[in-house]
């Protein structure tokens, strides 16, 4: 894939997120109908939580040789940061925001930036072609379990 079209597919996301959560209501977004699972508030507030840190490590890829890129620990995020509280109109935003601008620096950036690298302190070396798919495929992951909480609130 060009850096263009990786650029489109990772800022296509967003709207792939707004459609899985179309028409439900808060006390649907809050539910917990998969016992042990997030509601799909939780969800879409990992996801942007995790938009920053997936941007950054593109970014700084992009402009740094070699950057150290740190994990981050999902669960704490969630156990910590109030998931449940959270506006989804705030965290769409976000994810909308990080994600315009990224694709917009990509679709700048030279085809041979895909091979810059970064070593992750978990993953180990990573190009910017793959943080670029791993931040892309990240929605389309947890769009799978959006989908099994709608069904099983009786949306599907």
């Amino acid at each position: 894939m060009t850096l263009v079209e990786l650029a489109d597919s990772y800022l296509a996301g967003s709207d792939q997120l707004r459609a899985a959560i179309a028409g439900m209501t808060h006390e649907q977004l809050i539910a917990r109908p998969v016992p042990g699972k997030w509601s799909t508030l939780e969800v879409v507030a990992h996801i942007s939580d995790f938009e920053p840190i997936m941007a950054d490590r593109i970014k700084r890829v992009a402009s740094h040789d070699n950057p150290t890129l740190l994990g981050a620990d999902e669960n704490l995020f969630a156990k910590r940061l109030f998931y449940q509280d959270r506006n989804i109109d705030e965290e769409l935003a976000v994810i909308d925001a990080i994600r315009v601008s990224t694709a917009r620096t990509l679709r700048q950036l030279s085809a041979d930036s895909l091979d810059r690298v970064g070593t992750h302190n978990e993953s180990g070396v990573l190009t910017l072609e793959r943080l670029i798919l791993r931040a892309t495929n990240h929605i389309t992951h947890h769009l799978t379990f959006i989908q099994e909480k709608r069904a099983a609130i009786g949306l599907e």
